[in-house]
């Protein structure tokens, strides 16, 4: 756990959070880590969620696929990031998503009722720790709402140019990487693969972006 504790400083969950104090919270928190190889499933769907889990090395796919097997990739988590947290709330159901990894991934898990609880050895984070879990989810319910803009776009072409110049404006460069190949970029924007490639090929040759394999440039 000592190895990571450099990677939660700079999460916004254990943000202005000071080193040594953050080793003592996660025994607090009852923090537990567990490694997952490419592909293996951190979570399926169906499971009752009990902890939130932040992801410190790798990367993970949060991803639906239907009775048919038609994949939709919702959302990728990237280190510092954390998910789980709207489904472990009583109430919350069963988990409806598959979240893979898509690297060899290490995530530590924390209790959720611990964190809402009020600590028994009145550590001072704790609150500040309970404050930084609400600034996150904000911030995610933020990005939900940017997919939904891309979603609800007519075309695949209009869905692209949604997508690529929010992420240029995310980057603060006209010139970027995405954390998708193509046919994850195909299943986060609910688009054929084949159809969105073409539409890709036809805006280079429209001088409107350049592209190799992940790397875009708008023009």
């Amino acid at each position: 756990m000592k190895n990571y504790i450099s990677i939660l400083k700079r999460t916004s969950l254990f943000s202005g959070v000071a080193e040594d104090d953050i080793l003592s919270m996660l025994s607090c928190l009852g923090a537990r880590l567990s490694s997952y190889k490419k592909g293996e499933y951190v979570f399926c769907q169906g499971e009752h969620l009990r902890d939130i889990t932040v992801l410190v090395e790798g990367s993970l796919h949060i991803q639906n696929d239907d009775y048919w097997g038609n994949r939709s990739i919702l959302s990728t988590i990237s280190v510092g990031e954390m998910l789980g947290e709207a489904y472990v709330a009583p109430e919350s159901g069963a988990f409806p998503n598959d979240v893979i990894a898509m690297e060899d991934s290490v995530v530590i898990f924390l209790d959720v009722h611990r964190m809402l609880t009020t600590c028994s050895s009145a550590c001072r984070f704790h609150a500040m720790v309970v404050q930084n879990m609400f600034f996150t989810i904000s911030e995610k319910n933020r990005r939900l709402v940017q997919k939904l803009g891309h979603m609800s776009k007519r075309t695949t072409r209009e869905k692209l140019i949604s997508y690529l110049s929010e992420e240029a404006k995310r980057c603060k460069s006209q010139s970027f990487s995405i954390p998708f190949n193509r046919q994850q970029l195909a299943d986060f924007l609910s688009v054929d693969r084949s159809a969105m490639s073409n539409e890709l090929c036809k805006m280079r040759d429209e001088g409107l972006l350049e592209f190799e394999k992940n790397q875009f440039k708008l023009l």
